[in-house]
């Protein structure tokens, strides 16, 4: 099995299902399974230095809120 289908079928099923479990929002999903993200994601001033990092190497910065 590829590595990609259960990642696709995490996906589709997602979309689709009726299941009380898939029908959560802002979750982080990794086959067929509900996880926790890294650390870093729920880290505002990690998620401050990244996009400040990223609009350094590409020249694209995000407007302020």
């Amino acid at each position: 099995m590829s590595a990609l289908r259960p990642g696709q079928r995490t996906q589709s099923w997602l979309a689709v299902s009726d299941e009380p479990s898939a029908l959560v929002s802002g979750r982080y999903w990794h086959h067929l399974r509900q996880e926790l993200p890294a650390s870093e994601a729920n880290d505002p001033k990690f998620q401050d230095r990244l996009i400040a990092e990223l609009g350094e190497l590409t020249g694209v910065t995000i407007p302020e809120a």
